[in-house]
């Protein structure tokens, strides 16, 4: 099963070069940079105002002893007004990370988006949709959660304990250098135990997202689980995976645990100590007074609290560089050069002649299995090509290679006489329609589904399509007609209705190249009548390449192409081929018509 594991990508360790690759998402914020940088400034001016605040306290403490009311009031209002300030700032500062954050994020979304859907087919084979589906769900809420406030929120508690701090040390050295000798500890326990959170959380994820392409598996396959009434199988399956996250998690919860004891016992212990230490040393008139003592004392316990919190921030912030390279991973895969803007030009017509050279190939995933064996057959303007053959010989690969899904190992595919690979990719496709086995309908309206095939299609020309196809009639008798809601997958239209919409999709595309991929297998007598009828209107003017597994539908094709272990074995008319003796295709014909 391909998936993501922890071994598979680089420590997110928070040093110089992990740090410059997470950095790379800074980028995304485009236009909206000026918002990160405003609200770093306020960043900075709520840091200030609570700096303060500590230091005013201790100068009110100290009107009790000079007895000087109107400093006391003048103080108590410059507090409020400091309070006021860190107020205003902060409501500033939230708002312009939360709005830089969505609009980066929603440009990384798309990004990522758009990078995965040009993806070539040999990226799709190896990984599996829920998978991809988890990845980039839970990696983005991921750094949602700390750039919106993670972030600013380390960087404000990383100022509190640089200026405390600095404030520190001009109050009375002696405490400082006490509390230089206690906090270093609690900064390398925060280091040595973030790992540790950063690995139970990671393998989580991990296990979260295994769990979820269990559910995405069974909903997809629903009808396969109830009709093999294996419903208590996908149970013990997603129980199971549940289990282990449990297990993961409670072991993560643990160390979280511990680390928090460590930070409590070694916080309250340093309060205490310095409380301590500090009516020692203003009782020896070491420290001016009372009012210094106590903003000695609350300088002390920001910077014990901001130490609590930013061992926390700073795992987070670890989960969020593992986060944001799994994003790279996906945003650096090479995509298929096709153009992902609206093509306004029209499709450069190609006449479609397709001829194959020698072609080899193997699968990316099976390089050791020879899909493919010096394949060679022209298919010339008009004509219908069938290829057949048992299963797993590599029929379906053919259409594959021809889509350029793949890229071929030897020899070379050329069309009208020009290799493949020298076509733009967009334009090739564009000259292309396949009408598969399996047809996949997507989960909007019929009208929808049809003019996918040309976006921008008119509702004559949808309708035209229709009717070739043969599919007005049941269209027709919808109550919705073409607004009708096809259901997830077209799981509401039956195969035959899902096959000719996906015929009238193809003969809205206008294709010079044909592909039919086991049309009609999958259908009833009746269907596949009214299918095949389609299909002929489909192949008018049209290179066709059909590949068949029941030889019934393709008797008046131009030439038969015989594939057998990979090489083309046989290749002639229906009756060239029926007249071999011991022939495969001979042998095919009488094992099917003997049983039909």
């Amino acid at each position: 099963m391909a998936r993501f594991k922890e071994n598979d990508l680089p420590k997110a360790k928070l040093d110089a070069n992990s740090l410059q690759k997470a950095l790379r998402i800074f980028r995304y914020g485009k236009n909206h940079k000026w918002k990160f940088y405003v609200g770093l400034v306020f960043l900075l001016l709520t840091s200030a105002t609570a700096l303060a605040f500590p230091k005013l306290m201790g100068m009110l403490v100290d009107c009790v002893t000079n007895k000087d009311l109107d400093k006391a009031n003048n103080i108590a209002i410059g507090l409020m007004g400091i309070l006021t300030l860190q107020a205003v700032f902060s409501f500033f500062r939230i708002s312009l990370f939360v709005n830089y954050t969505e609009n980066s994020l929603s440009n990384i979304r798309l990004a990522l988006y758009e990078n995965l859907i040009k993806l070539p087919m040999s990226f799709f084979s190896q990984k599996r949709v829920g998978e991809l589906n988890s990845r980039i769900s839970a990696d983005i809420s991921q750094l949602q959660d700390t750039f919106t406030t993670t972030i600013a929120e380390f960087l404000r508690q990383l100022i509190l304990i640089i200026g405390g701090f600095i404030i520190l040390g001009s109050i009375s050295p002696k405490l400082t250098f006490m509390m230089l000798s206690i906090v270093p500890v609690v900064a390398v326990a925060a280091v040595v135990f973030g790992r540790f959170i950063r690995k139970y959380g990671k393998k989580t994820q991990d296990s979260v997202a295994e769990s979820q392409v269990i559910v995405e598996e069974t909903l997809q396959g629903i009808s396969n689980v109830k009709s093999f009434a294996n419903e208590w199988y996908e149970i013990d399956r997603y129980k199971n995976k549940i289990k282990e996250i449990v297990k993961i998690a409670i072991k993560g919860g643990q160390y979280r645990g511990y680390f928090a004891s460590f930070i409590i016992l070694c916080l309250f212990g340093c309060v205490v100590a310095v409380v301590w230490y500090g009516i020692t040393l203003t009782i020896k008139g070491e420290v001016e007074g009372v009012g210094d003592l106590i903003s000695f004392v609350l300088y002390t316990t920001f910077i014990g609290a901001s130490f609590g919190g930013i061992a926390e921030m700073y795992a987070q912030i670890q989960k969020a560089v593992g986060a944001t390279e799994r994003v790279f991973e996906l945003l650096d895969e090479t995509p298929e050069k096709i153009n992902t803007k609206r093509n306004t030009s029209s499709t450069e017509k190609i006449k479609g002649i397709v001829t194959f050279k020698n072609v080899a190939f193997s699968y990316p995933s099976r390089k050791e299995i020879k899909v493919l064996k010096k394949v060679n057959f022209t298919a010339s303007y008009g004509q219908k090509i069938a290829i057949v053959g048992p299963s797993g010989t590599g029929k379906s690969t053919i259409a594959s290679l021809l889509l350029r899904f793949y890229e071929i190992d030897n020899g070379e595919i050329l069309v009208d006489g020009k290799n493949i690979y020298d076509y733009d990719l967009e334009n090739l496709r564009g000259n292309m329609s396949i009408v598969p086995q399996d047809v996949i309908l997507f989960g909007g309206t019929i009208r929808e589904n049809i003019a996918y095939g040309k976006p921008d299609a008119t509702q004559e020309e949808i309708l035209l399509a229709a009717k070739q196809a043969n599919a007005l009639d049941f269209i027709e008798g919808f109550p919705e007609k073409f607004d009708t809601v096809v259901g997830e997958r077209g799981i509401k239209l039956s195969g035959g209705q899902r096959q000719r919409i996906a015929i009238a999709r193809a003969l809205l595309k206008n294709p010079s190249i044909l592909i039919l991929d086991e049309a009609t297998s999958s259908l009833d007598s009746e269907s596949e009548k009214q299918v095949q009828e389609a299909l002929e209107i489909l192949m008018q003017g049209r290179t066709s390449i059909i590949i068949a597994h029941r030889l019934a539908t393709i008797r008046s094709a131009d030439q038969i192409l015989v594939l057998d272990n990979g090489e083309i074995s046989e290749q002639g008319t229906h009756q060239e081929l029926i007249a071999i003796e011991n022939g495969i295709y001979k042998n095919l014909s009488n094992l099917q018509f003997s049983h039909s």
